[in-house]
């Protein structure tokens, strides 16, 4: 066993570090918005992984040299190059941090390249075991340019992706473009339960981005109504049933789906593994975000779940059901080429059956 896992066994106490990834399109202002934060006095209990030094402005935020691949900023904050891969740079940050060789980061921001799908990154997240022990997923923030952005989603289906996975959407120069309705509608019928942010000069409050996972930051408790958001998803449907959409209808976000599965009876988790099988076994590459809380016969207590594309957390036990007698599953699910009907029919068939 390495020295890293060994101590996650040793020392199972110690919280995980909270995981943010920005993501976002060529020339879609990501730089600038990280840039800006590392300025931000809040950064300072924070470590942040990027392709390239060269690439973020720090020549005059340097306060000192760790390494060769590693600076710590004026605000406090720790910068780290990618050196081999991401996982040898992430394990690496933790043996650093627990032999106190680099400030004890709380928080861990990794910016991805402007024509990444953010899925390999989230994948690596939640199933190295190393990772998987000292890590956990906060959230997905994407930046998407308020000028160019509807160009590039509709030439990039990739842009669209990291829209539809992201947790936060930052919606940069709008000093250039002040208020894009069509752009700001079309990424709510991409992302329901993102909210859009507007960036001006990539100026944006850390605490607007952070803390959007299962666990409250604030209470260190779940905040399972915050985190699934199902009701953007049905007001999104609703939205969509009442307003003709006045798009091509080739656009590659017209392939994107977001809906809500509602089981009333308790269901047998084996039952229920059988069905994510199932489902990812067909359509796994287009499976592209789940969340849910469960209400399975096996456990004393509702079960949360989370996966992205063909790659799943490990269930999260809660100790109490958020809503007291409230113990209906719900599944928040967005999909690409998947309609809602004969997913939540396959669904039934395998937890009824």
């Amino acid at each position: 066993m390495s020295e890293e896992a060994d101590q996650a066994v040793s020392d199972p106490m110690l919280e995980r570090i909270p995981v943010s990834v920005l993501t976002g399109f060529l020339g879609s202002g990501k730089t600038t918005v990280l840039n800006a934060l590392l300025k931000h006095p809040d950064m300072g209990q924070t470590a942040v992984v990027i392709n390239e030094f060269g690439e973020v402005g720090i020549d005059n935020l340097l306060v000192e040299t760790a390494s060769e691949d590693m600076v710590v900023m004026d605000s406090g904050c720790l910068c780290c190059t990618i050196r081999g891969d991401l996982v040898e740079t992430l394990r690496g940050l933790i043996r650093r941090r627990w032999r106190s060789e680099i400030p004890a980061f709380e928080r861990l921001v990794i910016e991805t390249t402007g024509l990444a799908d953010p899925a390999p990154i989230l994948h690596t997240l939640m199933t190295d075991p190393v990772i998987s022990a000292r890590y956990r997923l906060d959230g997905v923030i994407a930046t998407v340019d308020a000028a160019a952005g509807e160009a590039t989603m509709d030439a990039q289906p990739e842009a669209v992706k990291q829209a539809a996975v992201a947790d936060r959407i930052l919606l940069t120069k709008t000093d250039i473009v002040p208020h894009n309705a069509d752009l700001i509608d079309r990424l709510g019928r991409i992302n329901p339960a993102a909210p859009v942010l507007p960036v001006v000069q990539g100026k944006v409050d850390p605490a607007s981005l952070f803390g959007t996972g299962l666990y409250d930051p604030a209470t260190k408790s779940p905040d399972v109504a915050r985190w699934l958001a199902e009701e953007s998803y049905a007001e999104a449907h609703h939205h969509d049933h009442d307003h003709a959409h006045h798009h091509d209808t080739n656009r590659h976000d017209d392939r994107i789906r977001s809906f809500v599965i509602r089981h009333e009876a308790p269901i047998a988790w084996d039952k229920f593994v059988e069905w994510i099988e199932a489902l990812i076994s067909t359509h796994g590459a287009n499976l592209l975000r789940m969340k849910g809380i469960l209400n399975v016969q096996e456990a004393q207590g509702p079960v949360a779940v989370h996966g992205v594309q063909h790659v799943f957390h490990p269930p999260a036990m809660l100790e109490d059901w958020p809503d007291g007698d409230d113990r209906i599953s719900r599944l928040v699910i967005i999909a690409r080429d998947l309609n809602h009907a004969p997913v939540e029919k396959m669904f039934k068939a395998f937890v009824e059956g």
